[in-house]
């Protein structure tokens, strides 16, 4: 196989090769024809014995400066120029040497001519594929139904989303026209397109042109304005893309026009976080990630991969989760060949398996834990009170007493709005497992801290997915009241804070973002919706289906914000309350682990509510 391709490389070398030998051999006779079609008289002599050794050393140079490496496929701009200097800079040598020995086989004033054919000569093969290409799919356009498809930006990007149209033979796009922030291209065209108006136009052109698609193609758009012009789109009722830049430089196979994402639209300030504190608490340890296969608990196992830990530990219980996470960092180490990247293990079990979790702390020793197993469902936890209970309860109280034992420096326990006054079994265990992690501060050397936030949009079981795939079946949207609200974050900005909060645990802390104003569900849903190009309850139906059980209209991210000792820390949008909140009884909580195995969905429910006083039991 290597052997055959290497035969096929060196045909398509010999056929460039053999064509620029002609085309040399022409420039020259064409001359010739042109000088004595003119009345210009000349003796021609020695022209053959020239040619043998100007065609060779050409060739040759042609060689030494890559132009027989050039893709045809894929010629551009810059290879048309390299070819032109290449013959300009020969032929100037050779009109030198004539000028010089007084050789009688040219003029010197024929190598303008000479060299103008032999440019074009030597360009033309290399751009027919291009362009039979365009050709090609400037007929199936014309022959097929496409997307009229308006790009926003006449630039670098713009010309990039074209190439990319035309290269891609599943997008469906037809490039009508570009507007640009810039008035002086309106008038004008890039790769054939006419540049119809500028950004102020926006609504015209969509209308005018009964566009179907907009794509973005701006470079470095200012965060406030890319919003805004996304917000104006939505209301045209046109899909959304834009062009991938980024990812385009870093993978060749990542898909170069990408749909514009919801969380690209929230109005959250950006998170800024101490790097070389987080990078100071990470290096050099030895951290446990308990769940490690979930949404959260992949994203740490990501970051911190980067920050120099000696070993980083995922433990999980679903083993296809831990397994991808595994491969992942695993392709990222091999693929590295400057970053030397810490020792990776990953274990199967269960942080309610006391034993088991045991071992992992003995074999490893771990000096950092992140404790993320837990069960984050809210309905579905209602009716399986006995299993939230065994996770996010004795899942953590199990981790914490470890921790003690073992001499962890510090652990983070990753919590939930949902603790907050909460109307459901979920968040009254994330509540629960609070108290829990407050009352082992003072039973050990761990300094324990627990990350309260609101919802993790892509994570597993979040709304987003949910409303994708109901906008993919052509709807209805499902949205469980019109003024339910939700705050929202993203997986890296959860996983940021759960690293800074880490950095500044000190003594039982609860730390909380401050994530803004929260957003209307039904809103977040007409935005998904228009997104994709729909009509919200015209091609695609909102429905309301009623609060399911346990579910509250507004989210709460403090126990109370008014009594509380609730203050700033370094960053601005962290804080941490740090009161005790009371005695916690751990004999009531170890009497609660021997006996909840015989208690039934409603009785746990109750006996959670004696050790929780702010869980209010929805009956």
């Amino acid at each position: 196989m290597e052997r055959s391709a290497k035969v096929r490389s060196f045909l398509k070398v010999y056929k460039y090769i053999l064509f620029d030998a002609v085309t040399i051999a022409l420039s020259y006779f064409i001359s010739m024809w042109m000088f004595s079609f003119m009345g210009v008289s000349h003796n021609y002599s020695g022209i053959w014995t020239a040619l043998a050794i100007i065609i060779p050393s050409k060739i040759l140079i042609f060689f030494i400066t890559g132009i027989y490496r050039i893709m045809s496929k894929h010629t551009g701009f810059e290879d048309f120029f390299k070819i032109a200097i290449t013959v300009i800079f020969t032929n100037v040598i050779i009109a030198l040497v004539v000028f010089l020995t007084d050789a009688n086989f040219m003029f010197e004033s024929a190598y303008i001519f000479i060299s103008l054919i032999e440019i074009t000569g030597l360009i033309f093969p290399r751009i027919l594929r291009r362009t039979l290409q365009l050709i090609s799919y400037q007929i199936k356009w014309y022959q097929t139904i496409g997307v009229k498809t308006l790009i926003i930006g006449a630039g670098s990007a713009g010309e990039m989303v074209v190439k990319e149209i035309y290269k891609n033979k599943d997008l469906n796009n037809i490039p009508v026209a570009f507007v640009d922030d810039s008035p002086e291209k309106f008038g004008k065209r890039l790769m054939g397109i006419n540049v119809v108006g500028t950004l102020n136009d926006i609504e015209k052109v969509i209308s005018k042109y009964h566009i179907e698609e907009v794509i973005i193609a701006i470079n470095a758009l200012p965060q406030e304005k890319f919003k805004e012009l996304v917000n104006r789109l939505l209301h045209s009722h046109v899909k959304i893309r834009k062009l991938n830049v980024l990812e385009e430089i870093n993978d060749d196979k990542a898909p170069k026009l990408v749909d514009i994402k919801v969380e690209d639209l929230l109005n959250r300030s950006v998170i800024v976080l101490d790097n070389q504190g987080i990078n100071d608490f990470i290096s050099g340890e030895t951290v446990l990630i308990t769940g490690g296969g979930g949404s959260i608990g992949s994203e740490l196992s990501r970051q911190i991969y980067d920050l120099n830990p000696k070993k980083i530990i995922i433990f999980d219980i679903y083993e296809n989760n831990a397994y991808e996470i595994q491969m992942e960092l695993l392709r990222k180490a091999h693929k590295s060949t400057t970053h030397k990247y810490p020792d990776l293990v990953v274990r199967i079990g269960s942080v309610y398996n006391k034993v088991r979790l045991e071992q992992i702390f003995e074999e490893f020793k771990p000096t950092i834990v992140f404790h993320a197993a837990a069960y984050k469902h809210v309905p579905l936890m209602e009716d399986s009170a006995i299993e939230a209970v065994r996770t996010n309860v004795i899942g953590t109280y199990n981790t914490a007493v470890l921790s003690n034992k073992y001499g962890v420096k510090k652990f983070v326990l990753v919590s939930s709005d949902k603790a907050v006054r909460s109307t459901n079994i979920m968040g009254a265990t994330k509540r629960f497992a609070e108290l829990i992690i407050k009352d082992q501060q003072n039973k050990g050397k761990t300094m324990f801290s627990a990350v309260r936030f609101g919802n993790v949009l892509g994570s597993n079981g979040s709304v987003i997915p949910l409303f994708k795939k109901q906008i993919a079946d052509g709807g209805p949207v499902t949205v469980t009241h019109k003024d339910i609200t939700r705050y929202f974050m993203t997986i890296p900005e959860a996983v940021g804070l759960i690293l800074q909060c880490g950095v500044y645990a000190e003594c039982g802390e609860l730390f909380v973002l401050d994530m803004g104003e929260p957003v209307k569900i039904h809103e977040l849903a007409k935005k998904m919706i228009r997104l994709a190009g729909f009509r919200p309850d015209e091609d695609i139906k909102i429905e309301i289906v009623g609060l399911r059980p346990g579910e509250k209209l507004y989210e709460e991210l403090l126990i109370d914000t008014k009594h509380s000792d609730f203050h700033s820390t370094l960053n601005k949008l962290i804080f941490k309350e740090a009161t005790n909140n009371g005695d916690f009884d751990v004999e009531r909580l170890e009497d609660l682990i021997n006996r909840f195995e015989t208690l039934n969905n409603d009785e746990v429910k109750q006996e959670v509510s004696k050790m929780v006083v702010s869980y209010k039991v929805n009956n």
